[in-house]
């Protein structure tokens, strides 16, 4: 499936990383061009094909406002600003979304899913599906990267986390539940109240237990209906 095309417009050159940053975990997206002005941002879409702009509204010379009402209507905007009193403006111009700074993550993946409901509406044509490749989990005072491909398994111990991955070990005070709700539901299935394993690394399973990289986890009663359900789909 196609991915959505899109741009970043926005003065501040911090904004623009941390779009880039957010923007890089989804893989249904390609950034086609970053844009420190609605100039740049013209050129852009006369020159390449964009379907979504992520679009600052409070910029010197041709504000956010300005530019959105003077481009194709085909290409959608999600607005990005500090301002929220410039929120109704944004919805008059029938915006997908908007978002106020700083953005979250989590928020930008909802606008995502956003585009892609008004996408399917106005074309038939379902887009590419927002999906995170990976996480940014806290170790030692740092927030490390960890994709999801290389996740074996995690293990709650006590007041600590283990993330087991293909590279080694890894360590967290996170909770089991807050990460748990980070992972992709439909790669990542909890089988024990102390573990959640990766699908596609499971060897083997029986009404007890599973097999990854020859380790034996245990599924508890109280997952075992859900994960025994989901296991069987493979079959």
């Amino acid at each position: 499936m196609n991915k959505i095309r899109c741009i970043i417009v926005d003065d501040e050159p911090v904004a623009l990383d941390i779009m880039e940053n957010h923007l890089s975990r989804i893989d249904a997206i390609e950034i086609v061009k970053r844009c420190r002005n609605a100039t740049e941002a013209f050129n852009a879409i006369n020159t390449k094909k964009i379907d979504l702009i992520f679009l600052d509204i409070n910029m010197p010379g041709i504000s956010g406002i300005s530019f959105a009402k003077s481009i194709n209507k085909k290409i959608r905007i999600i607005f990005t600003t500090a301002y929220r009193e410039y929120a109704i403006d944004g919805f008059d111009l029938h915006a997908v979304d908007y978002l106020l700074k700083p953005v979250s993550f989590e928020r930008l993946l909802d606008a995502v899913s956003n585009f892609q409901q008004h996408h399917l509406k106005e074309t038939g044509v379902p887009a590419a599906t927002p999906k995170a490749e990976f996480i940014f989990v806290k170790i030692d005072r740092k927030m490390h990267k960890i994709d999801f491909d290389k996740i074996l398994w995690v293990e709650s111990l006590s007041d600590y986390l283990k993330i087991e991955t293909s590279e080694g070990t890894k360590v967290t005070r996170e909770t089991m539940s807050t990460l748990e709700s980070k992972l992709p539901s439909e790669d990542f299935i909890r089988i024990h109240r102390s573990f959640i394993v990766a699908l596609n690394k499971i060897e083997s399973y029986s009404y007890e237990e599973v097999i990854v990289q020859s380790k034996s986890i245990p599924i508890s009663r109280t997952y075992k209906e859900v994960v025994l359900g989901k296991l069987e789909k493979f079959q």
